[in-house]
């Protein structure tokens, strides 16, 4: 971990915190997710240098030690990607290579639906590409689904999130989030919330050390919640800003990797379209799909060097 080196980088208007390993090898961009940070691709980001890449881990915007832009409406994928694109500039290339996870994968779905000049490979972990319903945007659709106790709508509330975070404590919300492992929708009902109680209600994996969870739990509790939620707080007006791309596929070459146990795999119709033909349409160069047996939502850190064996197994044919 002492090897890997830090510094900003001024782009897109917000000073942005990266973490990097390898000089002069392939660019390999890593986009975190929520509640994530750069820290979640150390282990790549160790493995893909070792291996003669020059792997990149940046804080998104509103995370970590990156810049925070108070209004909400700065954390469109316009806003973010753009953050990307001008990180790409800043670190002397033309094109990388791209891993996401999570909301990094929704940033790298939108990174190649907008700038694809900009990549050369995708790998992309948990969430599938979404196409655009023109009839229906993501959050009424997770409220026809599932009702208002749905995670994501909930967190359409400003402050409301983040109060009941403060209430629980940061490091005991982040091990609830970090070691879910049931498939089933996220439902949060009014009374229980989070039902966080106690430490005692949480026992961490061997994948995750309470040391990782003190590096993630300081960092929030000097940023708190408020940007990484703003991603969720922006799906409307990413939905309203993004009609011009309906019906866009994206046209990268692309890897593809879930766990079994990922919630995000358990969405109703997510899986008949990743395997009966529609990903294959709005993805038309996906070359590959992996289903990891056993593993959750926090692949990157739960299977982390075949994760890494995934990604170097991709972009070296490249």
């Amino acid at each position: 971990m002492e090897t890997i080196i830090h510094r900003k980088v001024d782009v897109n208007g917000i000073s942005m915190h990266v973490a990097e390993k390898g000089e002069g090898g392939p660019v390999v961009l890593l986009i975190h997710g929520f509640p994530e940070l750069w820290y979640s691709w150390r282990h790549q980001i160790l493995g893909l240098a070792a291996r003669g890449y020059h792997a990149v881990a940046p804080d998104l915007r509103g995370f970590g030690d990156t810049d925070i832009p108070p209004s909400s409406s700065s954390y469109t994928m316009f806003h973010v990607v753009g953050d990307i694109v001008a990180l790409i500039h800043a670190l002397g290339q033309d094109k990388v290579f791209v891993v996401g996870h999570d909301w990094g994968a929704i940033v790298a779905w939108h990174l190649c639906m907008l700038r694809p000049d900009k990549v050369n490979a995708l790998v992309n972990l948990s969430v599938a590409f979404t196409p655009r319903n023109p009839a229906q945007s993501s959050i009424n659709s997770l409220r026809s689904h599932f009702g208002d106790a749905h995670y994501m709508v909930k967190f359409q509330e400003p402050g409301a999130a983040e109060a009941e975070f403060a209430e629980i404590g940061t490091a005991l919300i982040l091990k609830k989030f970090l070691t879910i492992r049931r498939p089933n929708a996220y439902i949060l009902p009014k009374e229980t919330g989070f039902s966080v109680s106690s430490d005692d209600d949480l026992t961490l994996p061997p994948w995750l050390s309470e040391e990782d969870i003190n590096y993630y739990a300081a960092k929030f509790e000097k940023t708190g919640f408020t940007g990484g939620l703003n991603y969720y707080r922006c799906m409307e007006l990413n939905w309203e800003l993004t009609a011009a791309w309906t019906g866009t596929q994206i046209k990268v070459p692309t890897k593809f990797i879930v766990g079994d146990l990922d919630l995000a795999y358990h969405f109703p119709g997510v899986k008949d379209y990743i395997h009966k033909g529609g990903f294959k349409k709005d993805v038309p160069f996906l070359q590959d799909v992996v289903v990891m047996e056993g593993v959750g939502h926090f692949i990157t850190l739960e299977k982390a060097h075949e994760v890494t064996d995934h990604i170097y197994d991709f972009i070296k044919t490249f």
